[in-house]
């Protein structure tokens, strides 16, 4: 499978990685949900050169999930706005730094803590089924094919032993 050919895969997770799958993605995103929205900030933060920069926003733009909107009109300058494409990436981040807090932080605890705003507490990113409410765990996770994938790429997917039915679906 070819990098650049990620976008046209029969996969989910290989169609996100094709924007936000390198490092400098990742963190121009980590950045756009901190609040950073200019260019020299985000060049600052991040300490990457100014094509590999403008690269990335540029990709975000095209791909509606930045929105480029005017602050100063002489010069002209922009800054940088997440769209309701790009906040949907959010819990991709958050999984992210969950992961990060429980499995890379030295013994320290987590570098940020995230206060939900209408109950004002301090949480941890938990992901829940959309039906029941229970959080998601792989081992009681089913993959089936979806309605989008067609017939040759649905010979790519594991066989499901039916013992994993009869138990939920458990992930060995």
């Amino acid at each position: 499978m070819k990098w650049r050919a990620l976008d046209a895969e029969p996969c989910s997770i290989a169609r996100t990685l094709s924007f936000v799958g390198d490092r400098w993605s990742l963190l121009v995103l980590r950045d756009c949900f901190l609040r950073v929205r200019r260019f020299e900030e985000f060049q600052r933060r991040l300490g990457v050169t100014r094509h590999i920069l403008a690269d990335r926003l540029k990709r975000f733009v095209e791909a509606d999930i930045l929105t480029r909107v005017a602050y100063q009109s002489k010069p002209e300058r922009h800054e940088y706005v997440l769209t309701e494409k790009g906040l949907a990436l959010y819990p991709v981040l958050m999984a992210m730094a969950r992961w990060g807090d429980t499995y890379m932080d030295d013994g320290a605890g987590p570098p940020l803590r995230y206060r939900h705003r209408p109950c004002g507490r301090h949480f941890t990113p938990v992901m829940c089924c959309s039906e029941c409410g229970e959080p998601l765990d792989p081992r009681s996770v089913i993959v089936e094919p979806g309605p989008g994938l067609d017939a040759d790429a649905a010979r790519l997917l594991p066989p499901t032993p039916q013992s994993a039915l009869r138990k939920g679906g458990a992930v060995s």
